[in-house]
């Protein structure tokens, strides 16, 4: 049985995600050789200790009530930095202007000799080359299937399942709110501002959507699938994007009365980087609606495999982040 000691860094939705799964999986865990603990939570109000482990029912619980698990005065750093432990778990929100206080923590985690499993893209859509080399000269893993698709696998397909194929491309719809309101504009027969609007209200597309409906979201994961399947350098400044917001719902009807449906493609190549509103036959495998993400992978061997799967959502995030450190530790 293997001891493993884990931190979770930002405790929002994911992160108590992370700590509702763990707390569910413990014994498919020690099932698999590894008895986890987590030793530190780390909010933007200050974290707790405890290197015994940390009741993670009561921690969740203090969260909900409070709006904190902050007993000591600690940052994520701090923690990173000061307490004894093997992995860090970076769920802090994405930043992709400066790569935020994600790209500290990760940078911390691998100068203290700790593994990194993260569901935050900022820091990979920025700096992913650094961060690799930070994670090789450590000899510490750099794990972050959560950063594309919630819980259904891409990265971990490719690098696993698919080894040994030349990747020739990867293309689908890896934004939820976008496929969202797209699908409910030809449903309801009604306009983007009404879909939008609708969307906001049940919480599928935030306050200010602007990340996801103008294509910003789906061109990082697009970095982070170029740089680390096609072992590119490329940035968000790399990636050709438009968003879904000039459509119209008589573009969305003339597309169906042709067969076709209209849905956010990103799409990855060695030479192209693209996020554009793109015609898809109704009966295509990547023609799904509501919520959901797909992702069509094209293989010299293996032929076109595609995944579809939640791709946002708390518990479906923290699946993915679940079966990082599974990776890590079974070996």
């Amino acid at each position: 049985m293997r001891k493993v000691r884990a931190s979770i860094i930002g405790f929002g939705s994911v992160g108590q995600g992370v700590a509702e799964v763990l707390l569910k999986k413990g014994d498919e865990l020690k099932s698999l050789g590894i008895d986890l603990d987590v030793v530190a939570i780390a909010d933007s109000k200050g974290a707790e200790v405890n290197l015994a482990g940390i009741d993670l029912k009561a921690a969740l619980g203090r969260k909900r009530e409070f709006g904190t698990v902050a007993i000591d005065n600690l940052t994520g750093e701090d923690v990173i930095k000061s307490v004894d432990h093997d992995i860090v778990i970076e769920t802090t929100p994405t930043d992709i202007e400066t790569g935020g206080i994600g790209l500290v923590n990760m940078v911390a985690a691998f100068e203290f000799g700790r593994h990194v499993v993260t569901s935050n893209k900022g820091p990979l859509a920025l700096k992913y080359r650094e961060l690799v080399e930070a994670a090789n000269e450590a000899d510490r893993k750099l794990l972050f299937e959560a950063t594309v698709g919630g819980a259904m696998p891409i990265i971990n397909l490719v690098r696993d399942t698919l080894a040994g194929n030349e990747i020739l491309s990867v293309e689908g719809i890896l934004n939820g709110t976008c496929n969202y309101i797209l699908t409910r504009m030809m449903e309801e027969h009604a306009s983007y501002e009404q879909m939008l609007a609708e969307s906001q209200e049940l919480g599928i597309a935030e306050t200010d959507p602007t990340y996801d409906v103008e294509g910003i979201d789906t061109a990082c994961k697009l970095v982070i699938l170029a740089n680390s399947i096609f072992n590119q350098d490329a940035t968000y400044q790399d990636v050709d994007v438009t968003g879904i917001t000039k459509v119209t719902l008589e573009s969305l009807s003339l597309a169906y009365d042709e067969g076709y449906v209209i849905k956010l493609i990103g799409e990855v190549k060695k030479d192209r980087l693209r996020v554009s509103p793109r015609l898809v036959p109704a009966s295509h495998p990547l023609a799904v609606g509501g919520t959901l993400n797909v992702a069509s992978v094209c293989t010299d061997l293996a032929g076109t495999i595609t995944v579809t799967g939640r791709g946002a959502g708390s518990i479906e995030t923290a699946s993915a982040i679940l079966s990082d450190i599974v990776s890590i530790y079974k070996d």
